[in-house]
């Protein structure tokens, strides 16, 4: 089985809905973020709350809780949270992880473009092949969850084929076919 790695900017939304989804039906996975810091929403929109990548979920929904239980409640802060803490212990930063994968699935192009830079920066001292797909996925509850079962969908036809080397570029025209968001490729090294 692939080993898989999802990523979206802060390891938060995004990035643990598919990683949720996909552990759940039985995928070797990890996710990440690649922004400098974790953002979430504040009060308001230039009142960011902003942690450091491996803040703990649980110290993170301790904190937002003591701060105002009502507004995080509503605006679905603290449930994404809670299920964060039951997955993993905290947010990680992509750039910081020595994990090599078979696939990485991004959230977004910036994502997307941060990884491929990250991963030409580091050479590739291993000529260990690693598949780079970006399925762009908005920034909110509803949409990472539909986002969640497209990305399962597609692991789950990257999984199942006999040569993903040969078969993967077919793999994912058939997957562009099934939404409105272009999908991007490449191959990148470790």
């Amino acid at each position: 089985m692939p080993q898989f790695a999802v990523i979206c900017a802060s390891n938060q939304n995004r990035s643990m809905e598919c990683h949720y989804v996909l552990a759940k039906h039985g995928f070797d996975v990890e996710s990440f973020g690649t922004g400098s810091a974790v953002r979430l929403p504040g009060p308001a929109a230039d009142k960011p709350n902003i942690y450091s990548f491996g803040t703990p979920y649980d110290r993170i929904y301790a904190e937002l809780k003591h701060k105002d239980r009502q507004l995080y409640t509503q605006n679905g802060l603290l449930g994404m949270l809670d299920r964060n803490r039951k997955i993993k212990t905290a947010p990680e930063r992509f750039q910081e992880s020595k994990n090599t994968f078979d696939i990485i699935i991004t959230c977004e192009e910036r994502c997307f473009d941060a990884v491929c830079e990250e991963l030409t920066s580091r050479g590739s001292p291993f000529c260990r092949r690693v598949h780079v797909i970006n399925v762009d996925i908005n920034d909110n509850h509803r949409d990472a969850s539909v986002g969640g079962q497209s990305v399962l969908e597609l692991a789950t036809r990257l999984n199942d084929t006999k040569d993903l080397d040969q078969e993967i570029e077919s793999i994912i025209e058939k997957a562009q076919s099934s939404t409105s968001h272009p999908i991007v490729y490449t191959v990148c090294y470790y």
